[in-house]
C-alpha cells in the first residue's frame, strides 16, 4: 500500500502515468497495423470454407486463397521489420527513444520506419498525462486514460482503412455504460440513453442522405462509435460531440481539398472526427459549455 501512496504522490504521478502511456502507445501501435489484417485473414477463411461447402463460384467473381498457415494475433508473431523481416529486439521497441536512437530506420536493412509510430506512442502519453493532471488518482482518470486510448486507435485504422472495427466500438460502448454504474462521467440512466440517441442519430443521418442521393454517406461503424461515445459521456454531450465533429470535419476537408492532397470523390473518414470531438467533450466540455452556450443564448 505505502509502494501506491508514493506512486500517487502528485510529483511522480505525472511521470508514472507518462511512461505507461508510452507502452499502451506502443502496444497500440500493433492493435493499429494487425487487427485490420486479422480481419482480413478471417474474413479470406470465411470465404475459403463457404466456397468449400458450395462448390466454386461462377467465372468472374474468384474466391480470395485463404491465408497462409500460422498463428497471427495481437502477440504472435513477434515483430519485425515489414521490410526485411528482421525481429525487432527488446531494446529496439522502447517507445520514442528506440525510433530516435535509430534516426528512424531498420536497424538491419535500414529501411524507414514511419514517424507515425513515435507520434501514437507521444499521444498516448500525453492522454495519460492529462487524465491524471486533469483527474487525479482516481476511477475517471482510468477511464479517461482508455477512453483517450481506444479513441486514438481507431482513429488512425480508420484513416489506414476507413473502417471501425466492431472489436473495439462495441467493447468501448459496454466499457462505457460500466464505468458509469457509479456515475463517473454520466448518470447511468444519461448514459444508456446516450447509446440509443448516439446510434440512431447518425443511422438517421446515413438513411435520409441514401434517400435522398442514393449514395452511402458514411459506414455503419460511424453509428456504433457515436453509440459508444453517448455511453461514455451522456446524451447531453452528443449534440456537441456532433457539432465539434461537423466543424473539425469541414475545416480538415477542406484544407485538404485546397492542398491538392485529397481529390472531392474520394471519400474521408468520418471516425476522427467523432474520437477528436469526444476527446474535446471529455476534457474540455463543460468548460466549453459553460463559456459558449450563454453566448449562443
Amino acid at each position: 500500500m505505502a509502494v501506491f501512496g508514493w506512486l500517487a504522490q502528485p510529483a511522480v504521478l505525472p511521470w508514472v502515468a507518462l511512461v505507461l502511456g508510452l507502452c499502451i502507445g506502443s502496444f497500440l501501435n500493433v492493435v493499429i497495423h494487425r487487427l485490420p489484417k486479422m480481419m482480413e485473414r478471417e474474413w479470406r477463411e470465411q470465404c475459403a470454407e463457404l466456397a468449400a461447402s458450395t462448390g466454386e463460384p461462377r467465372s468472374g467473381s474468384p474466391v480470395p486463397p485463404p491465408p497462409s498457415k500460422g498463428r497471427y494475433n495481437l502477440f504472435v508473431p513477434r515483430s519485425a521489420c515489414p521490410a526485411c523481416g528482421a525481429r525487432i529486439t527488446a531494446l529496439q521497441n522502447i517507445p520514442i527513444v528506440s525510433w530516435l536512437a535509430l534516426r528512424g530506420k531498420c536497424a538491419a536493412c535500414r529501411a524507414g520506419i514511419a514517424a507515425r509510430y513515435p507520434v501514437i506512442e507521444l499521444l498516448a502519453g500525453l492522454i495519460a498525462v492529462y487524465a491524471v493532471w486533469r483527474y487525479g488518482p482516481s476511477l475517471a482518470a482510468l477511464g479517461a486514460m482508455g477512453f483517450g486510448w481506444t479513441l486514438l486507435a481507431l482513429t488512425a485504422i480508420d484513416l489506414d482503412t476507413q473502417l471501425l472495427p466492431d472489436d473495439i466500438t462495441l467493447p468501448l460502448l459496454w466499457a462505457g455504460l460500466l464505468i458509469n454504474l457509479g456515475g463517473t462521467f454520466a448518470p447511468l440512466r444519461s448514459a444508456l440513453i446516450g447509446a440509443v440517441a448516439g446510434y440512431l442519430a447518425l443511422w438517421l443521418v446515413y438513411w435520409a442522405f441514401r434517400l435522398a442521393t442514393g449514395k452511402e454517406g458514411m459506414g455503419y461503424g460511424d453509428f456504433k462509435l457515436l453509440a459508444a461515445i453517448g455511453a461514455w459521456l451522456g446524451w447531453q454531450k452528443l449534440p456537441m460531440v456532433i457539432l465539434l465533429s461537423s466543424v473539425v470535419g469541414a475545416v480538415v476537408g477542406i484544407a485538404l481539398i485546397v492542398l491538392a492532397r485529397h481529390g472531392r470523390e474520394k471519400p474521408i473518414p468520418f471516425g476522427p472526427y467523432l474520437a477528436a470531438a469526444a476527446a474535446i467533450a471529455l476534457f474540455w466540455g463543460d468548460e466549453i459549455a459553460r463559456r459558449w452556450l450563454p453566448i449562443l443564448g
